[in-house]
């Protein structure tokens, strides 16, 4: 899934995301891409929302899906 997130801006950004996924789903593969504002998650079974969710919580803002 690819995930469009806004506020991210720095490898501080990056390691906060993939923490977040990972303590929900340690088998999901994150990639930040911060130029593109875009987090892809693969494999794993992290749901969507629980994704959603994560990001959020780690205090970055969800704004859609690619």
């Amino acid at each position: 899934m690819k995930l469009v997130v806004d506020n991210m801006s720095c490898h501080h950004c990056v390691k906060a995301i993939t923490k977040a996924i990972n303590n929900i789903d340690s088998k999901a593969q994150v990639t930040v891409d911060l130029a593109q504002k875009e987090v892809t998650i693969e494999g794993g079974t992290i749901s969507q929302e629980a994704a959603i969710k994560a990001i959020d919580d780690a205090g970055y803002q969800f704004v859609g899906i690619r």
